[in-house]
């Protein structure tokens, strides 16, 4: 049974084309891939997640007000019963330069579990996620991670690779950032 994650742009973010790439590159790993795309707000990517009984959820933003949209998240999941999910956030996440290290103290901080900065590639983030959900469902051996979920998903099985979708099989030249939320440039 495929791993299901949701992905999305949140806030008033509308960049989008990274977004689709990355979540092209996860259904092609494997990953159940719910996309709620651009302009999302936090408590969509909460609802979804308690839909679907996500394992993860990944949040792009590119705009640099990630820190502002992000507060209260990790609440919202625990408010929602999702103690346990994953978080990943990624993109530019801040307006002007800031220090990296502090940049992913303060998501780190907000309860996100892997902050990746402009630039990460798109493997890094496969790998990255791959491992965790696998130590994560480890832990959790019951079909019933979340307090939710009622049952187990039955899924639509990973999709053959395809021609026409080259780029979610090679490696990407493009960084996390543009993976999650920014166009190509």
């Amino acid at each position: 049974m495929p791993r299901t994650l949701v992905t999305g742009v949140i806030g008033a973010d509308t960049h989008i084309v990274g977004n689709r790439i990355l979540s092209m590159a996860l259904e092609d790993a494997g990953y159940r891939v719910v996309s709620l795309g651009a302009l999302t707000p936090s408590a969509d990517f909460i609802k979804a997640a308690v839909e679907t009984a996500a394992d993860a959820i990944l949040v792009s933003s590119l705009y640099g007000q990630g820190e502002l949209d992000c507060r209260g998240f990790r609440d919202l999941c625990v408010e929602a019963g999702l103690d346990d999910i994953l978080l990943y956030l990624g993109g530019n996440l801040v307006v002007g330069k800031q220090p990296w290290n502090d940049v992913e103290r303060r998501f780190l901080d907000m309860g996100f579990d892997r902050v990746f900065p402009p630039g990460a590639r798109v493997e890094t983030a496969l790998a990255a996620i791959d491992a965790a959900v696998a130590t994560r469902n480890s832990r959790c051996a019951s079909p019933s991670r979340h307090r939710l979920r009622t049952a187990p998903l039955h899924g639509a099985t990973p999709r053959p690779y395809s021609p026409t979708r080259p780029q979610a099989r090679r490696p990407h030249a493009v960084g996390l950032a543009a993976v999650v939320g920014t166009s190509l440039a």
